[in-house]
């Protein structure tokens, strides 16, 4: 890990070349290569395609045992049988949850705690919609997805993560033109756009982020964000497909984009908690004034998933 140097700092303030391939291609001769891991225990959630499922993968070559959290048990046990089949690894398990609905968010986390002790865990299960829309639970489903049950998984087998393991959140350089609003977590407000929703969430994650190293710092458990930058993967292509035609050949590829997960999760080189990453490197969390939210802002955000976690 390397502090930004000028081209970094450049590179960051022109998102075009900072976020796509060219980006990641400028950094990467900088990379160490990622150490053996046989043993450690890692939690993935949403593993069964895009950038879950590419570090799910490498993180099995490695050799780590990895527990690949997904919606589906076909397209679930499919992606467990890919990975021990490239990797030879078969220290492949599933996990099933709609980490949608908090019901299934905690059974999940109490089948975890039940296993082994964890390693690291990847919070990167996303979704993003069009329109606003409801879970079963009442729940606007940006937000249930991509924040919410990521606090309540978290905080749920955080007794189960051994002492200094790491938990890492994947976030987006989306993040960047939103800032938290503690007081309409469910976008009940104003103009409902599906990029806003979701770019919330991700401030969200790096709020969360940083408020957890703070508290777990006495156990020596690195928390992280991260952003894949722009990849080519079928949540791009899907939720945003003029983007993705338009950027087209400039989009990382998923193993670009989720490579510095696989480097939070299992390098050996020490890495400062709280950070936002993006190519191995922390990055600023905030490009303007605008998007920075207050300390009550703060308390606010972790009072509200707390309330609504409880519903």
């Amino acid at each position: 890990m390397k502090q930004n140097s000028r081209l970094d700092q450049i590179l960051d303030r022109t998102l075009l070349f900072s976020f796509t391939s060219v980006g990641y291609g400028l950094r990467k001769g900088n990379f160490k290569p990622l150490p053996r891991i046989e043993g450690r225990r890692i939690v993935v959630t949403g593993a069964t395609s895009g950038l879950g499922l590419v570090a799910a993968r490498e993180l099995a070559d490695l050799g780590a045992a990895v527990v690949l959290v997904g919606r589906n048990q076909v397209k679930a046990e499919e992606a467990a049988r890919q990975i021990q089949r490239i990797t030879g690894n078969e220290a492949i398990s599933v996990e099933l949850a709609d980490l949608s609905l908090m019901a299934e968010t905690r059974a999940l986390a109490d089948r975890l705690t039940a296993g082994p002790p964890i390693d690291a865990l990847i919070n990167n299960a996303g979704v993003l919609v069009a329109a606003r829309t409801e879970t079963s639970e009442g729940l606007e489903l940006t937000l249930a997805t991509n924040l919410l049950s990521h606090y309540v998984l978290t905080e749920t087998v955080l007794p189960h993560i051994k002492d200094g393991g790491r938990i890492i959140n994947v976030s987006s350089g989306g993040m960047y033109s939103q800032r938290i609003r503690p007081a309409d977590l469910q976008f009940k407000t104003g103009e409902y756009t599906g990029t806003a929703a979701y770019a919330r969430t991700k401030r969200g994650q790096v709020i969360l982020t940083e408020i957890w190293a703070e508290s777990l710092a006495d156990r020596g458990i690195t928390v992280s964000a991260m952003h894949p930058g722009w990849s080519d993967t079928p949540g791009v292509s899907d939720s945003l497909p003029t983007f993705s035609k338009l950027i087209g050949p400039l989009l990382r590829s998923p193993e670009e984009g989720a490579d510095t997960m696989v480097w939070l999760a299992s390098t050996e080189e020490e890495v400062p908690s709280g950070k936002f990453w993006l190519d191995r490197t922390p990055r600023p969390t905030h490009m303007t004034d605008k998007t920075k939210e207050r300390p009550e802002d703060r308390v606010a955000l972790v009072e509200g998933l707390r309330r609504l976690a409880e519903l």
